[in-house]
């Protein structure tokens, strides 16, 4: 199938756009921020992160014409029946707090405070849609994890999100104390753009 290496990465967040750049290289994708096109941000009125992925990806794909990939992640903690979930990346400001990567991960450690080193498993969860347009019947989906627990406080300055919290024990580490192949390698997102580029060469033949 003849499909454009052009696409539109439903998200603006620099993290991200970074870390899907890098991952797809190898298949010569070029992938631009939907502020690029003058897309705003879909609303994410989903209840999972499959839903919200969906939504993210046809919203793009719909105003730019463009094929569009769409991640939503974030981190789920047993200890607090999943969340923050899918409302990771807000956790902070749906309490009245500051829209930002710390003041999210800061209220994560405040919930947790009285809860013991064992009970604090953790895992980052990620979820790809790649939509040929907006109306694909057939998106496809990719959802990976990664297993961890979550420190007392912050370490390291890589990385971005709830990356200086979560505890790599492979590694004996925090996320944002591993260096980008490290975490390439490990991470949920890196786990899941390796599968849909497996899959997308198979099934576009890229």
């Amino acid at each position: 199938m003849d499909l454009s290496k052009d696409w539109v990465l439903a998200s603006n967040n620099a993290g991200k756009l970074k870390e899907f750049s890098e991952l797809l290289a190898p298949l010569n994708i070029q992938i631009k921020p939907q502020k690029e096109y003058g897309v705003e941000d879909a609303i994410e009125d989903g209840l999972s992160f499959i839903e919200n992925a969906i939504i993210k990806a046809r919203h793009a794909s719909l105003i730019t014409g463009k094929p569009a990939l769409a991640d939503d992640s974030g981190l789920e903690i047993d200890a607090l029946n999943g969340a923050p979930g899918i409302y990771s990346a807000r956790y902070s400001a749906m309490n009245g707090g500051e829209k930002s990567d710390h003041a999210n991960l800061l209220r994560a450690l405040e919930e947790l405070k009285d809860v013991p080193t064992q009970k604090r498993t953790a895992r980052f969860q990620c979820v790809l849609a790649f939509m040929r347009h907006a109306n694909d019947p057939t998106p496809l989906i990719i959802q990976r994890s990664w297993e961890g627990t979550i420190l007392t406080a912050p370490r390291g300055e890589n990385g971005f999100g709830y990356d200086p919290i979560f505890w790599v024990e492979e590694h004996q580490c925090s996320s944002a104390e591993l260096s980008k192949e490290q975490k390439n390698a490990l991470s949920h997102r890196g786990q899941a753009v390796k599968a849909f580029a497996q899959q997308i060469s198979l099934r576009l033949g890229l």
